[in-house]
């Protein structure tokens, strides 16, 4: 009996030594090549597999991405909550600190933008998306909380909030004719913006 467990724990183990392995070459090709033009057999070559073996633990691409994004966004968070270990971290502190992942981090801001425009997921997707999203809703809780928004309406806040502060860096990111410092100049700019907005509003709506 303790054999059949200790193979099966190997076998679990195996099996998430491979999921790691596609999902790190995705995540190398999302630095290479646009979002929407990198397939499974792209992903299997970067990983030195079969295309079919990927259907294995992944049964779509979009499972496959959304898993990538999930993992991404726990590495995300356990920074993020070591930044608000400092009791004084600030709405404008973390609306920068956002703002400058998603513009030094290609994979990220790439899996995002797909997830929050594309309209024809499966439910199962949708959900673990929304799981995602539920990560940096979380932490900008504490944050506006420290600011002075009453907990009653904290998630309304916390969602107009994400979607201002993901529009500015969506809208300004790509900006054709700008340098890449001219770029996060205005996204950090207009995210202290939204800030301030935020921090003077909460008690009056």
């Amino acid at each position: 009996m303790q054999d059949k467990s200790t193979f099966m724990r190997m076998r679990e183990d195996e099996r998430e030594i491979r999921k790691t392995l596609i999902i790190n070459a995705a995540m190398i090709l999302f630095e290479r090549m646009p979002f929407q033009d990198i397939g499974m057999r792209d992903i299997a070559a970067e990983a030195g597999v079969s295309a079919a073996s990927i259907y294995r633990y992944f049964p779509s691409r979009d499972d496959l991405f959304a898993e990538a994004l999930i993992r991404d966004i726990i590495i995300v968070e356990q920074r993020f909550e070591k930044r608000m270990e400092d009791q004084s971290a600030s709405i404008e502190e973390f609306a920068v600190e956002v703002s400058d992942y998603l513009i030094d981090n290609e994979p990220t801001y790439q899996m995002m933008s797909y997830f929050m425009t594309k309209n024809d997921m499966e439910p199962q997707i949708i959900s673990r998306f929304n799981t995602v999203s539920r990560y940096f809703l979380d932490l900008l809780d504490q944050v506006l909380m420290r600011a002075g928004a009453r907990k009653e309406k904290v998630q309304v806040y916390s969602q107009a909030f994400f979607a201002s502060l993901t529009g500015i860096i969506m809208a300004f990111r790509n900006y054709p004719g700008r340098s890449r410092e001219e770029k996060r100049k205005q996204i950090h700019k207009l995210a202290l913006l939204i800030a301030a907005v935020f921090r003077k509003g909460m008690d009056t709506v």
